[in-house]
């Protein structure tokens, strides 16, 4: 996979696990199951998106090095 796509794919999963993630938090603090530090928009959020994007991104260039290694 071109590095390109590869980081067009990783910042679209980005902005998707941002919003899924503002999600889940805000549904966790209007039900009262969240502890106080956990907000909307907080390291938990930007965090988790980074290391899913992170992920995939890796992932695309490992796939690519091995099949140009075949």
């Amino acid at each position: 996979m071109p590095d390109f796509v590869a980081a067009l794919f990783a910042s679209a999963l980005f902005c998707l696990a941002l919003l899924a993630l503002n999600a889940l938090t805000r549904l966790a603090i209007q039900a009262h199951l969240a502890p106080d530090g956990l907000m909307e928009g907080g390291f938990v959020q930007y965090g988790g998106a980074l290391v899913v994007a992170g992920t995939a991104y890796r992932r695309a260039l490992r796939s690519r090095d091995r099949l140009a290694g075949e």
